[in-house]
């Protein structure tokens, strides 16, 4: 197995956007989000959030069954994954090769997150990390200044904010690799269709389990909304909290930061600060008892032969970034 150097990590990052154009400049695919899109996103950001306010009274209602923990905990673990392993490791830094199964099958996963299409999020990603808490980042809490209102601001941007922005990232411009996969672009094209697979798996799941009407409705509050607000809230957090506070022993141009009490919900991202020194490695958590969910399932997979040249960390190289 191979890793790449850290030293030259920055630069790797940088040719993943394929060219170096003007912040916010418009390009084939980057066109401006149309009203039904905006209100579509919205929708999927309020609802979940007013069911997530109703959780504790509907479980102390008893509206909260075994099976709708079960269910909601597994589709979690899969969409994360899917964005977490699919969408950034795989398909936006190329931190492993994988069989083709497996690529369409993250590439899935991560559509059920409901966080865009696979090519639209890879286009802002290695945005932000061509010009990370500088001009030109589709989403950095630094964005208005360093005082405490300025940050605020930008904090509630860079969370949820940039979504609604009108300069829409580039597809061709930053993702044109994913454009010629015809894997991708099938799976992009079906995005609308995985939607609907993700809104009603929960509640078809649990009305089979329970065989009941109110186990379909519990499921699906479960296992749809809150599940969905939580994954969100979870990826968000990795643009404006991760890039607030936490600790950062790895030199990197940016505010990028480890948080530990994300670990475990955003499946290893939230170690973030090696991250952006050594965006392609496959492994965000790369010291002592820094757990990553993410990393240990492309360990799985790679020993299961189902992915290969993985970019594992070097210890060399690590010692070679450290603060």
């Amino acid at each position: 197995m191979t890793s790449p150097s850290i030293a030259g990590s920055e630069s790797d990052s940088a040719q993943e956007t394929h060219g170096t154009p003007e912040p916010g400049a418009h390009g084939t695919s980057g066109a401006p989000p149309s009203r039904k899109e905006q209100l579509a996103l919205g929708a999927f950001v309020v609802v979940p959030f007013l069911a997530t306010l109703a959780a504790i009274p509907v479980a102390w209602g008893g509206w909260l069954g075994w099976s709708d923990v079960v269910i909601a905990m597994v589709l979690y673990a899969v969409t994360a994954l899917g964005i977490t392993v699919g969408y950034h490791r795989l398909f936006t830094h190329k931190s492993f090769k994988p069989n083709r199964g497996v690529k369409i099958a993250l590439a899935i996963a991560g559509s059920m997150a409901i966080e865009g299409p696979v090519t639209r999020w890879v286009a802002d990603h290695r945005k932000h990390h061509k010009f990370s808490d500088r001009d030109g980042d589709p989403h950095s809490p630094w964005r208005y200044g360093e005082s405490i209102g300025a940050l605020s601001k930008g904090f509630a941007y860079a969370h949820m904010g940039w979504m609604f922005n009108a300069d829409q990232t580039p597809q061709r411009q930053y993702a044109p690799d994913l454009l010629k996969d015809n894997d991708i672009v099938r799976i992009g094209r079906a995005f609308p269709w995985l939607v609907l697979v993700s809104l009603l798996a929960a509640p078809v799941a649990g009305g089979l389990i329970t065989w009941s009407w109110q186990g379909a409705v519990t499921a699906f509050f479960w296992g749809t909304l809150v599940r969905i607000f939580l994954l969100h809230h979870v990826t968000w957090s990795i643009n404006s909290i991760c890039h607030t506070i936490g600790e950062s022993p790895f030199r990197t141009r940016d505010r990028s930061g480890n948080v530990w009490w994300l670990a475990i919900p955003s499946m290893g991202e939230s170690w973030h600060n090696l991250h952006h020194a050594d965006p392609t490695c496959a492994r965000h958590g790369v010291l002592r008892a820094q757990l990553d969910i993410s990393a240990r399932t492309i360990w799985l997979f790679e020993k299961l032969g189902w992915v290969h040249d993985v970019r594992w960390p070097v210890a060399s190289r690590l010692e070679a970034r450290r603060v």
